[in-house]
């Protein structure tokens, strides 16, 4: 039986794309969802994300009962989880964009403006940039090294180092993955990275943290 993958819908994600870079990876059971009943049985869950934290994060919390059919399935089933952009900066305890706004708290951290230290760097953080790794990412052999496509001006700083699992530079280093058990975030965009992102996607679908 093909296992669940549910593509978390709540009026903030690039879905088509994602949806057909998943089935790509080879996921043949993707339902695109809000309903918390279907989120609470899936195998494993994703969460896109394009626009400001505060809309995606208001945007999740208006529908009831889906941040709670979440953290039941992810943190207390286990289930495995992947947030894509936005989706891996709701992760953080709040972001400061338009106000402080909380995220889900499931990996201490705050999500702030990227400092343009030099006028030569443009914000938004955009186009293809490099994927590198700590000598000890949390990631468990999911986030690999290599190129992938951003687009953002925002970046999620953890509390906890040991939370990073790949890192990008952008006029200073940037947080471009982050893992805490069955949980990741990627701050570029799998479904726009081509064979990278295609590579990490079966990774996830095949992923057993």
């Amino acid at each position: 039986m093909a296992e669940v993958v549910a593509l978390i819908d709540y009026g903030a994600g690039n879905l088509h794309s994602v949806e057909n870079a998943l089935r790509a990876a080879g996921a043949d059971g993707i339902s695109v969802t809000a309903n918390p009943d279907v989120v609470r049985a899936a195998d494993r869950i994703v969460l896109p994300g394009v626009g400001s934290f505060k809309a995606c994060a208001e945007g999740l919390r208006a529908i009831p009962g889906l941040i709670e059919a979440m953290a039941e399935r992810v943190q207390v089933g286990a289930a495995p989880f992947l947030g894509i952009c936005v989706g891996m900066q709701l992760l953080a305890s709040r972001g400061v964009e338009h106000g402080i706004t909380p995220g889900l708290d499931w990996i201490p951290g705050e999500v702030h403006r990227i400092a343009a230290t030099d006028p030569a760097i443009k914000i938004p953080h955009m186009g293809w940039n490099d994927v590198a790794l700590p000598a000890h990412s949390p990631a468990g052999g999911l986030i690999a090294p290599g190129e992938a496509y951003f687009l953002h001006s925002y970046h999620f700083v953890p509390d906890d180092g040991h939370a990073i699992a790949a890192m990008t530079d952008h006029g200073g280093g940037i947080v471009a993955a982050v893992a805490q058990g069955n949980v990741v975030g990627v701050q570029f965009h799998p479904e726009k990275s081509q064979a990278f992102g295609l590579a990490l996607l079966e990774r996830f679908l095949e992923w057993t943290p």
